[in-house]
């Protein structure tokens, strides 16, 4: 989906549809902005059609009813993108022995790992998925298949990532991603730091880029000046666009040579992915990319989660706050700039379209317990998540301490009416 700039809905269309005014609304009364407000903002037909002060907003005329949600006590935010996914491995880690590949497997994870990062807050995702070799296309239509039954909660993308391109044994890898191309993947990309020609594995990748139209997103230590340099040569100005990830290499380079680099990845406008929750690959690339030297150059940095309970990351979350907190906490972004590259960078990464609380917008909407951003981040327990104008998960958390005049009482504090995160 192109990047584009949403217009707000005409006076005689209130829902932004093309037919009938939209029977239903949902009302989000309360929330407080990121600038200190307390408003209530009405979503109808996938977008946001009014944020006005609180109490002041109406269903709107021609509706039947109007479902309120009450978010007093939540930061109302852009739901995050996650950019960065692995669906066909996800969530194999509790099971001794490599991932199993079989179709339904592969689509039970991948489906129960876009609902685990759904209800963190991602309503759209780029899955990497792994073709040819054994697995050939049977994990990329499970994953599409995940992606179908997905529909209307979240938005499922695919990277098909062939292992070889080039020479004789990459030919069929290149025959591969063509298929992979054809059955229903939206963007090609791959790892050519292990193809043994990672400059012709690159060429490979961009001409079938080129020729169906579609975004690039390469898996790359990028620890080599020399083939990182080569790769945003070839790929500067390639529309609809270059991705890379994670680059935590860039990291372990003298910081000149580091700098020259993100100056030349700014000039060809290629996007760089980091993974602060730790890497999708072998123990010894772990860290992450320099992101603030990175968006100093005019890069666009955005964070995705990487490995979610695979062998790579056992532990992996696969949440984006999380991703933002490590931002801020560890690599010192501000706050806002942390929740940016998880939210609005992530999304551009994707092709989707800006979300701002404001009226025309799309509604891809997050609530988090909390006054500010700061403190969203730091304890994001209770959230509430919003995809194409409809709550489709919401996590609510409750803390509770006993007594202390009551030390003889062995029970555990029962839980009050009130949610106290």
């Amino acid at each position: 989906m192109p990047d584009s700039q949403p217009q707000p809905p005409s006076s005689s269309n209130p829902s932004g549809s093309s037919g009938q005014p939209d029977p239903a609304a949902l009302l989000l009364c309360g929330a407080r902005l990121t600038d200190g407000r307390t408003v209530d903002v009405r979503l109808g037909g996938g977008r946001i059609e009014a944020v006005g002060t609180a109490g002041s907003l109406t269903p709107g005329a021609g509706r039947r009813g109007v479902a309120r949600v009450d978010l007093d006590g939540y930061l109302l935010l852009p739901a995050p993108a996650e950019p960065h996914a692995h669906s066909d491995t996800a969530l194999a880690a509790e099971r001794p022995g490599p991932a199993s590949y079989a179709s339904e497997d592969v689509q039970r994870r991948a489906t129960e790992a876009a609902l685990l990062q759904l209800g963190h807050g991602a309503t759209a995702l780029r899955a990497h998925v792994r073709v040819g070799d054994v697995q050939g296309l049977g994990a990329l239509g499970a994953v599409l298949q995940a992606r179908r039954s997905l529909r209307g909660l979240a938005e499922l993308t695919t990277v098909a990532m062939p292992r070889l391109l080039t020479g004789v044994a990459g030919a069929g890898g290149l025959a591969m991603l063509r298929d992979a191309v054809k059955m229903g993947a939206s963007v090609v990309g791959g790892s050519p730091d292990l193809d043994p020609d990672p400059t012709g594995y690159t060429e490979a990748v961009l001409e079938v880029a080129s020729e169906h139209g579609c975004p690039v997103d390469l898996h790359t230590d990028a620890a080599d000046p020399a083939r990182l340099s080569r790769l945003a040569a070839m790929a500067g100005g390639l529309r609809p666009g270059v991705t890379l990830g994670p680059c935590a290499g860039l990291s372990r380079l003298p910081a000149e040579v580091a700098a020259r680099l993100a100056d030349q990845l700014a000039a060809a406008g290629v996007a760089v992915v980091c993974l602060p929750q730790g890497g999708c690959g072998s123990a010894e690339r772990r860290g992450a990319a320099p992101v603030r030297l990175l968006r100093a150059a005019g890069v666009r940095v955005a964070a995705g989660s990487g490995a979610l309970r695979d062998v790579s990351n056992p532990v992996g979350r696969g949440d984006p706050l999380e991703a933002a907190f490590l931002l801020a906490s560890a690599h010192g972004l501000r706050p806002e700039d942390a929740y940016e590259a998880v939210s609005g960078s992530a999304r551009a990464v994707l092709g989707l379209p800006e979300v701002r609380v404001e009226a025309g917008f799309p509604a891809e909407l997050l609530a988090v317990r909390g006054d500010g951003l700061s403190g969203a981040l730091s304890l994001a327990y209770s959230r509430l998540v919003v995809h194409r104008g409809r709550v489709v998960a919401r996590t609510s958390a409750v803390r509770e301490y006993c007594s202390s005049a009551s030390a003889a009482d062995p029970g555990l504090p029962r839980q009050g009416r009130k949610e106290l995160s």
